[in-house]
């Protein structure tokens, strides 16, 4: 055989060979797939089908995506009955895409409609049907809008019934709180347009139901809120009723805000709203245990909790701010909002202080129910809320597992420990805040009736009616600042026919105001028989000196005679005003200062038509709305109209008054005509009494 012949031929059998070999082999494994599968739904009629299986899925943002025409054999797929998060991507923020292919079969001779039904999604998306815009929950970025609480919502799905159904999905930034699993669509469904409208309705009704307790409760609290404050107005000083008040509201403001009332609030509005009612909540607490337990007393702790109170609201309210830009949270942002939140969650252990510091005292039972309640409360909230803190970097589940689970239902309403807690907590201050009103009530009882006791006392030193001076028309007013006053008067008839005038006023208010003017009248009766003023001043002052608590009393005592002759000794009162002008006495201490002081007299002749006013500084004294003093260039103006002493008083009470005002007038009469005396002052009506 020819030897070329051989060789061409082996050549030939091998080329053979080799192509077979090549044709016979599988695909590359860099060769592009087959194309994304397609769902087909059939006979849908008037029902609802699932969207389930694989999704096309794929990070970032391009709106190509959103056309049937595009390729997405390549992208990777993803269930929509969990998260994003849990699917291989924790943690993931902003933008990504959902695809899937659809071939909706309708029952033959119909023409039916369809919607698409989402029940939630994280946190605002878009819905594509054949690369045409459907509808939209929220905004995207740049202009991002996304609600706190999320709804499901419903989107008519048009003709044809086959093609891509597409979601542009965006997650905003974590927040301290955020787990790591989260994001994107939960469970689309497709179907007959009314019969989702009832799904829809049906799920609404199940979250009312649940949420029927808790109307209950924000219905009660707003009662005791409005209570409380109702109590606080009528007494000032009772602040504990304050506490309660906003211990009660609180709640109702983030109940509002969250989901219960079914307001779509913005996510940044309501954690701006949400983050400083948090930190009011847990601060009206600290400080109605301040109260309850009567702590209130100690002025360091007082303190304290107040400056504890400016720190955490300011931190609460800084976190809120933040939470108005969070669209666009840098890493700054977050780790500011992790301190601040981790500093908030620090200072709910501070019930826990005073706590300790109220079961030191002796407690009665409701107090203890208080204390029990509120620590047990505390623990929980404070476990939870410091597991949830970072739970994405520390993957706890304690919050989610524990703290939040229902630990039973009734009626489809479902408690867990921080309801229940609550709860008890609540019911627990509302019974020991009626025993301390039951305390005060009877406290009050005993104060009220020691008051009485005081002004029936002041009643009967301030006579129904006072003697008359011959010759002399006198007006007298007397206006007490507060039920009992400090102000002194007397008019003593003399055996020889003159008269003794004691006018003053004793330093501080109230009772112990009342109970030295008590004293002082007691003395200027038993001392009467003395007819110098100097004298009687003298006496006085002996009597008062080392039993006025520290206090003094500045008087003036004049003696009428019946020529008009008027003898004055002065100590450290305001000069009077005679005709109008200032008459000057010689200068003097007051009483009770020291034991022995001297003290001398100035004469006057009085003829017919003058008049002489003397009167206690309540009329120097008032002020107005502004905070400008009534003082002594209005009272000389006042004096110089020669008015009556009601006149004067009114004049005083109108420019606002702010200690007790007294004003006494004499004005000499000419021969033949008749003397009166008038009195006015609280309680007892002004009568002439005649000579």
């Amino acid at each position: 055989m020819n030897p070329r012949r051989i060789i061409l031929a082996w050549f030939l059998l091998s080329a053979s060979l080799a192509a077979a070999r090549q044709l016979g082999q599988k695909p590359s494994t860099t060769a592009r797939p087959a194309q994304a599968p397609v769902l087909v739904i059939s006979d849908i009629g008037q029902g609802v089908v699932p969207i389930d299986g694989s999704w096309q899925f794929h990070l970032g943002d391009d709106m190509r995506w959103a056309k049937p025409s595009f390729d997405d054999s390549g992208w990777n797929t993803i269930q929509t009955d969990d998260t994003w998060g849990d699917q291989g991507y924790p943690s993931y923020t902003g933008f990504a895409w959902y695809r899937r292919h659809l071939n909706i079969v309708p029952v033959p001779g119909e023409a039916p409609e369809y919607s698409i039904y989402i029940q939630t999604a994280q946190d605002a998306y878009e819905v594509y049907w054949n690369g045409k815009l459907i509808g939209q929950y929220g905004k995207l970025p740049p202009h991002a809008l996304w609600y706190y609480s999320q709804f499901p919502r419903s989107f008519p799905l048009p003709a044809p019934s086959s093609g891509v159904l597409a979601f542009r999905v965006w997650k905003a930034p974590l927040d301290a709180f955020d787990p790591s699993g989260n994001g994107g669509v939960y469970l689309p469904r497709v179907g007959d347009p009314n019969t989702i409208a009832l799904i829809a309705a049906s799920g609404e009704w199940t979250i009312i139901r649940a949420d029927l307790f808790d109307y209950g409760l924000v219905n009660l609290r707003a009662f005791i809120a409005f209570l409380c404050l109702v109590l606080w107005y009528r007494n000032r000083k009772e602040f504990l009723f304050v506490w309660v008040a906003l211990f009660s509201a609180t709640p109702i403001v983030r109940e509002i805000v969250n989901h219960l009332f079914r307001i779509p609030f913005p996510d940044n509005i309501a954690r701006f709203i949400n983050q400083p009612v948090y930190v009011l909540y847990h601060v009206s607490l600290w400080f109605l245990l301040v109260w309850l337990f009567r702590l209130h007393e100690n002025s360091t702790l007082i303190r304290s909790t107040r400056a504890l109170a400016y720190l955490a609201m300011g931190a609460g309210v800084a976190d809120g701010i933040l939470a108005l830009f969070w669209a666009r949270a840098t890493l700054w942002m977050q780790w500011a909002d992790g301190i601040l939140s981790a500093f908030i969650i620090l200072v709910e252990v501070f019930p826990f202080v005073l706590i300790y510091m109220g079961l030191q005292r002796k407690q009665d039972a409701a107090r203890w129910a208080v204390a029990l309640s509120a620590l047990l409360l505390q623990m929980i909230t404070s476990v939870a809320d410091a597991s949830a803190l970072g739970q994405r970097f520390t993957n706890w589940t304690l919050y989610t597992n524990l703290i939040a689970m229902p630990l039973f239902s009734v009626q489809g309403v479902y408690f867990d420990s921080v309801k229940i807690g609550s709860l008890v907590l609540f019911a627990a201050i509302l019974f020991a805040v009626y025993r301390y009103a039951m305390e005060q009530a009877a406290r009050h009882n005993v104060m009220e009736r020691e008051m009485q006791s005081a002004r029936e006392v002041q009643q009967v030193l301030v006579p129904e009616a006072l003697p008359a001076i011959e010759g002399f028309a006198v007006t007298s007013a007397y206006q007490p600042y507060m039920e009992v006053g400090g102000d002194f008067f007397q008019i003593i008839p003399n055996p020889d026919g003159s008269t003794t005038v004691a006018l003053g006023d004793v330093s501080g208010k109230g009772m112990k105001a009342g109970m030295s003017v008590s004293m002082i009248v007691g003395v200027l009766r038993a001392e009467s028989d003395r007819t110098s003023p100097a004298e009687l001043l003298g006496a006085l002052n002996r009597a008062l000196a080392g039993r006025m608590g520290g206090g003094f009393a500045t008087g003036m005592i004049f003696r009428v005679d019946r020529d008009g002759t008027v003898t004055f000794a002065n100590a450290g009162h305001l000069p009077p005003f005679l005709n109008g002008q200032e008459y000057m006495l010689d200068a003097s201490l007051p009483l009770g200062l020291i034991a022995y002081s001297d003290y001398t007299e100035n004469k006057v002749q009085m003829q017919p038509g003058d008049q002489l006013s003397v009167y206690t500084d309540g009329v120097l004294e008032a002020t107005n709305a502004k905070g400008e003093l009534f003082g002594f260039d209005r009272m000389k103006a006042l004096f110089a109209t020669r008015p009556t002493a009601q006149q004067a008083v009114q004049a005083a009470i109108d420019f606002g008054p702010e200690d007790d005002i007294t004003v006494l007038t004499l004005t000499r009469l000419e021969a033949g005509v008749e003397s009166t005396t008038s009195l006015s002052a609280p309680d007892l009506a002004p009568e002439p009494a005649e000579a």
